[in-house]
Parts: structure tokens; sequence; C-alpha cells
């Protein structure tokens, strides 16, 4: 089986690419299969070289460019991960949101059109559903606000029009809040599970925008992971929309909390404007992944706990560095 990542040096795209590489490994072994091939796509505008697993055939390139439809000769399924997603940025640049979004997914669903891939499974976002008071928010609730969530409808229209007219198979993704390993700390407004971590490892207070009563769905990367092996796998996940969350939403503040809990630190957090275009709640309702069989294991704490035990390793190894966090940057 050969298999493309655009976007593989980002946080979910690393981690799908290791998740990939284990459950091959554990479901063939002993056997004379040929081997799993993974193709990755990154410009590296976001991602990290270094978080790209060592098995995965790495190409540089921007999804936008005609260069990248070679890679997609042969290619069974492709993972459209790659997007321009750090909501602030897109609100202050929405050319290039358009530009990357829109115009790269295009371009990619070309690519892979052209290459007779057999299906597509390309990341959407909760984020559709900024302007919906219904909770647990379905998949038929489309409302978007923001610059990032409608660059997203954009490109969900495009893969209509690809299926309608051109028999391509797509599965939509529409990520809630997934956090893990790797999550992206160096956005110009980070995470909150990596911000939160890694000032107060820092011993620097943490930013908060708003009063810290938001409400998010986090979903643990392993549990994403698990339902990107199903939509290879299970043939029912064609031409279907799904909502990847847990069905659980906790406060900003209390993530606050469980994170100042684990570390045994209390560091009043700085409170700075809100984010008007962020959606107030989210929180998925994932009866449909379900039906799949398909259900988050991993609970917030647990997910916290791997996820503190990941920031402290990579402290110690160098790779993160405290001393950039100063009381200058709040």
């Amino acid at each position: 089986m050969k298999i493309l990542i655009t976007g593989v040096a980002g946080f979910i795209g690393s981690n799908l690419a290791d998740h990939l590489l284990r459950e091959y490994r554990h479901h063939r072994r002993g056997t004379q299969n040929s081997p799993l091939k993974i193709i990755g796509i990154d410009n590296l505008s976001y991602g990290a070289r270094e978080q790209i697993p060592k098995d995965v055939e790495f190409y540089k390139m921007d999804i936008r460019s005609k260069d990248i439809y070679p890679l997609f000769v042969g290619v069974d399924y492709v993972f459209h991960l790659a997007a321009k997603n750090c909501l602030s940025d897109c609100q202050d640049d929405p050319v290039q949101t358009a530009d990357i979004n829109v115009t790269g997914t295009v371009n990619v669903f070309e690519a892979a059109k052209m290459a007779k891939v057999k299906k597509v499974i390309y990341a959407e976002t909760s984020a559709l559903y900024e302007g919906s008071r219904k909770f647990p928010t379905p998949e038929s609730e489309i409302k978007p606000e923001s610059v990032y969530a409608n660059s997203k409808v954009a490109s969900m229209y495009f893969a209509e029009a690809y299926k309608k007219f051109f028999k391509m198979k797509f599965t939509a993704l529409r990520y809630f809040n997934v956090y893990g390993p790797r999550q992206d700390y160096r956005r110009t407004i980070p995470p909150i599970m990596s911000a939160f971590i890694i000032r107060l490892l820092a011993h620097q207070p943490p930013i908060i925008y708003g009063t810290g009563e938001k409400k998010r769905d986090f979903v643990y990367v392993d549990d994403v992971n698990d339902f990107h092996i199903l939509c290879i796998k299970n043939s029912s996940t064609d031409g279907k929309v799904f909502n990847v969350g847990s069905g659980q939403c906790y406060s900003i503040l209390d993530i606050y909390n469980f994170v100042c809990d684990f570390l045994g630190v209390k560091i009043s957090p700085v409170y700075k404007e809100n984010l008007v275009w962020e959606a107030e709640d989210t929180l998925a309702n994932i009866t449909q992944a379900k039906k799949l069989g398909w259900k988050p294991k991993t609970d917030i704490r647990e997910g916290l706990t791997r996820m503190i035990s990941y920031i402290q390793d990579e402290i110690r190894k160098g790779n993160i560095r405290l001393n950039k966090y100063k009381m200058s940057e709040v």
C-alpha cells in the first residue's frame, strides 16, 4: 500500500505517519506482503523536519505547486492535512489563507484525480460550526464565521465538485481540538495545551484570551489517528463527513487548572482581549463516527499526562528552550 500525506511535518501529519507505520508492522509481522510506503509533502513553513519519521519518503514541496503531481502516481490513499490553520494568522491575511487552503487544496485534488488515487481523506474543521449554538453539534450544522472557516467551506465545495464530475472518493474529517505530542507551540497564538504547559514549566504566567470560560472539545491525537486508519479500511466512510472529537468539553480555565495540578504549580494567568472570531464553545456530536465502531479512548487527564511527559522530555533534549519564555512576551 502506498499512502501520501500532505503536511507530514506538522502535528497531526507526523503523528499519522508514525501511527500508520506502527499499525502496518503490527498486522504484517511475519507475512510476505510488500511493505507500506509513505510519501510525505511539506514546505516546512509550519512543520518541523525532525518530526517526520525516518521511514517516510519526504519531499520539501508546496501543495500549490504542480511539481507535486508526479508524487501521486501509484498512490492508493491521500491524507490531505496541509493548511494555513492558525486562526489569528488567517484573520490577518485572508489572501494567503485562500491561496493555501483553497488553491492548494484544489491542486492536491487535481493531482489525486490525474493519478487515479483510490480515495482522498482530507481535513475540514470544527470551525465550520463557529456560529452554531446547537450542542453537541452534528455534521449538518454549518455556520462558519472566521476567514479560516470560510476557506475550509470553499474546499468542501470543491470536494463535492470533484465527487460529482470526476467520480472521486473522499472522506472529510472535521477535527475538533486535537492535542498531544508535537502540538505546535510556535504559532502566533499557540494551542492552549502546549502553551500552558510550556509557560508553567518556564515559571511564566499562561495567557488566556477572554475570561477563560470558553469550552472546547479536546480529542487526543492517537484517537484521531485510529479514525484515520478506519477511513482506509472501511469503505462505508467513502463520500461521508465525520466529526472527530471526544464528545466532551472543558473550559480553558479547566485545562489551566488541570495542568497546574499535574505540575504542582500555581501561577495566575494573564488575561488578554477576547478573540471575537473564535467560537464560544465546541462540542462534537460523534454519533456517525461511533456507528463505525470508533470511539475516543483517551480521557483528558491521561492525554495531558502523556503530553506533559513528552514536553518535559523535549526540554531535557534541548528541543524546547524555556529561556525563550520571558515576562516581556506577556
